[in-house]
């Protein structure tokens, strides 16, 4: 995604000869704050960590065991074999009247210790039960029967009724591959984008790393993995999370209401309800294919969080708890409070809060309109700015930061109209993502946005999550605003107004005159940022999950080969490709990135540009490609991908001052197509095949390189992928409207490779007439193929 663009920011000074680094302080420094933090995230949340911590056992559970030992005492019975005894003994004489105390005190010592023993066996027996990836090995839809008694041993020692950290405890921690395996797996991940001369060169420093500082720097990452909780994640959230975006729609057919006020106070309440349920644990972890929880962590910054701007580096604040919404409207700031004396606030009552809002006639202050602008400027100016404003300014800042999330009511409509579809989603993704530049609060962990229109979305900074577990919380929110809370047959929130409640409190600024100029320049370039994204969403309705479930492949290795096909076509010819899949398998584990431009990947391309080759040829070729594809996934699932290994050993070489051309050349690195699935029917909480046009269309990113494109694809029910691709407008090679027909043009190649796939490309052909078919050939013809159209660069 659009964290593949921004590895690593700083550089500190380098020595010009490193092979005498032994021991560094500021390296055991930096180990020892990463262990620091893990440590006191445990202790920031004591009471949830002790229900997590006695899982899968429970409070209730030692005063049964106590309770069995006092009845066995009373049978005169000894479960403890003569402990209690001797507990006794070591506890102070009271006297003869308190006797029973001391024996009631021991049975308790003795029941507690028993308890805490029972619990670390369960957590240790559970720990290595989930280190077990052999499942993950497996073939698609084949489970041995190794598998079988594994699953059986993880559903007993799980215990009953999890709740959302509950298995925090019981992960295992993420392993430091191999440094030999790593290098090797990324030589030859880069050989099919190498020529021969810089394949070799690059190969020479690889060995030269071998030789020289491997060893050296992979000492300390396993020192680190040991203290700490995970040897790359607060590394990568800290030196890359805190730069990147990704936005996520409403549903793409439907708007329950036109109302934007009723639209808001439903959102909001539904959004705050999910933070309920997130603050009592009500939240059911996820389970992998049913069957392997994954980290909750995430889960704990969502709501309540900013992202501080520094000089030199930026730091997340989070809040326990915000009882306030920051609302921005035509150019204007409000605190809008979200509990009374008696809760949370009704949807009713919140839409009249923002009514309020939408009818006020006050213009705004002078620069407050584009003050929002700052937030998307160079980081060290926010930060300058930050420092000079003023009591009243700090006090407006203060609400906006302190925030549980912020609401933007724009003024224009949004979404899909049937005048002119294409058009209208590009432009409901590109407000989404990127705005006007200066109606969006960047450094909130997420930003709400209502058009006028009473269509939804979600602006959400990507450092303190991944987008799972946004889109986690947006599929709750959509199904809960839509489906439990409801409208009214007029369009506004069911229940009645609250005339008692206080007006929203508009925030004043009062900004200082020489913040002005830096408020403009912000605003020049936000504008220039935001104009220079092309996106384009379509959602293609050929096909989906379902027919490639019949074909006995993975949805997602499916798509990334298409993808390799169209981006050949696109382009001439191949490119590093940034895939992102997680890695919270492990305790606080965020993302791998699958290197899905293979040479497998190439062969078949070439294959499908090929004329001579035949059909079967080239499913022969796909089937090895899908192949290849799966197992580096699987590979980056369980702990042994090659860029974050690389990354945390280029982070270790900054550290120690230690200059590595190798890790140099590897940071180097352009990824000119960076892509992601995004995760959909996370939560259950209706039919999707009942409604099949309640389905978030997913969201996107920015492109990962000036000359890129980033694509995000999502999986709408059984039969429609929706596509939200980016680029810059400033490039000359790129064209996003180009690639989404090259994607929806191999698509369709890639199915015709199966006997049900040739139907489904004849109709698709026919959809799009026949002035857009590239086939020469009559579309039931074996081995037609579509030649590429590309200029080489």
């Amino acid at each position: 995604m659009a964290e593949a663009h921004q590895a690593v920011g700083f550089r500190p000074p380098l020595t010009s000869d490193a092979g005498e680094v032994e021991l560094s302080a500021p390296m055991l420094q930096e180990i020892y704050l990463s262990g620091l933090r893990s440590w006191k995230r445990h202790l920031s949340r004591f009471w949830n960590d002790f229900l997590t911590g006695v899982f899968p056992a429970s409070p209730l559970s030692w005063l049964f065991l106590f309770s069995a030992i006092q009845l066995a005492w009373f049978l005169q019975l000894d479960p403890s074999l003569g402990l209690m005894e001797k507990i006794k003994e070591l506890l102070p004489d009271w006297g003869g009247q308190h006797h029973r105390l001391r024996g009631v005190l021991a049975a308790a010592l003795f029941a507690s210790c028993l308890w805490g023993a029972l619990i670390f066996t369960l957590h240790v027996a559970l720990r290595l039960l989930l280190s077990y990836h052999g499942w993950l090995l497996q073939p698609h839809g084949a489970m041995s029967s190794r598998t079988k008694t594994w699953l059986a041993l993880v559903r007993i020692f799980s215990g009953r009724h999890p709740m959302l950290f509950s298995y925090q405890r019981s992960l295992p921690r993420q392993p430091v591959p191999s440094v030999q395996d790593t290098v090797r797996k990324y030589l030859e991940s880069v050989r099919p984008v190498l020529s021969d001369e810089d394949f070799d060169w690059t190969a020479a420093l690889a060995r030269e790393f071998l030789r020289l500082q491997a060893s050296l720097l992979q000492w300390y990452l396993q020192l680190k993995s040991w203290w700490a909780s995970n040897y790359v994640s607060d590394w990568w959230e800290e030196f890359v999370y805190l730069r990147s975006r990704n936005s996520l729609m409403d549903f793409l057919y439907v708007t329950p209401t036109p109302v934007q006020a009723a639209r808001a106070g439903n959102a909001v309440h539904a959004l705050l309800l999910y933070r309920h349920r997130l603050n009592r644990q009500e939240i059911l972890p996820t389970l992998l294919m049913g069957m392997r929880p994954l980290c909750s962590a995430q889960y704990e910054k969502i709501f309540n969080t900013t992202r501080i701007p520094g000089v030199h580096k930026d730091h997340i604040r989070h809040l326990r708890d915000s009882r306030h919404v920051a609302v921005f409207h035509r150019g204007r700031f409000f605190r809008v409070g979200t509990h009374s004396q008696s809760g949370l606030l009704s949807p009713r009552a919140l839409e009249q809060q923002f009514q309020r809002i939408l009818d006020d006639p006050s213009p705004a202050c002078p620069h407050e309109e584009h003050l929002a602008a700052l937030t998307a400027a160079p980081r060290d100016m926010w930060a300058q700015v930050r420092r000079s404003l003023k009591t009243q300014a700090q006090e407006a800042l203060e609400a906006v930061e302190g925030a549980a999330f912020f609401v933007s009511l724009d003024s224009e409509p949004a979404g899909l109209t049937r005048e002119d579809p294409a058009a209208s989603l590009d432009a409901y993704a590109h407000a989404l993502l990127a705005g006007r530049g200066h109606d969006r609060w960047f450094d909130k962990s997420f930003s709400l946005i209502v058009f006028s229109n009473g269509k939804l979305g979600l602006s959400v900074e990507h450092s303190w999550a991944d987008c799972p577990i946004s889109g986690h919380m947006w599929e709750f929110t959509l199904a809960t605003e839509c489906f439990q809370l409801g409208y009214s047959a007029d369009g506004h929130c069911k229940g009645h107004p609250d005339p008692s409640l206080p007006q929203p409190q508009r925030l004043h600024w009062d900004l200082p005159d020489k913040i002005h100029l830096s408020i403009s320049l912000a605003l020049r370039g936000a504008k220039t940022l935001s104009g220079n994204i092309d996106c384009h969403v379509f959602p293609f309705s050929h096909f989906g999950k379902s027919f490639i479930k019949r074909c006995h492949l993975s949805s997602d290795s499916f798509i990334q080969m298409a993808l390799q096909l169209a981006y050949f076509r696109d382009r001439g010819q191949f490119c590093l490709t940034y895939e992102s899949t997680m890695t919270r398998l492990f305790l606080e584990g965020r993302t791998e990135t699958v290197r899905s431009c293979t040479r497998e990947a190439c062969n078949f391309v070439r294959a499908m540009e090929d004329k001579e080759k035949t059909d079967p040829q080239c499913l022969a070729l796909f089937r090895l490609a899908v192949d290849k594809h799966q197992a580096l996934l699987k590979a980056a699932m369980s702990g042994q991908g090659v860029d974050r290994h690389l990354f945390a050993l280029y982070i270790v070489s900054q550290f120690l001052h230690l200059q590595s051309p190798f890790l140099d050349q590897v940071h180097s690195e352009q990824w000119q197509l960076a892509t992601s699935q995004i995760p959909v029917q996370q939560i259950h909480l209706f039919d999707v095949h009942s409604y099949p046009d309640y389905v978030s269309s997913g969201g996107g990113f920015g492109p990962a390189d000036d000359h890129g494109y980033g694509v995000s694809y999502i999986f709408m029910g059984d039969d429609v992928i929706t596509f939200h691709i980016s680029s810059k407008k400033s490039s000359t090679r790129t064209d996003s409207h180009r690639l989404g027909q090259h994607i929806e043009d191999a698509l369709l190649d890639v199915a015709a490779l199966f006997q049900e796939g040739q139907r489904l490309k004849c109709r698709g052909l026919a959809e799009k007439g026949s002035e857009h078919s590239r086939d020469s050939l009559p579309c039931h013809t074996r081995g037609s193929r579509a030649p590429t159209t590309a200029t080489n660069f």
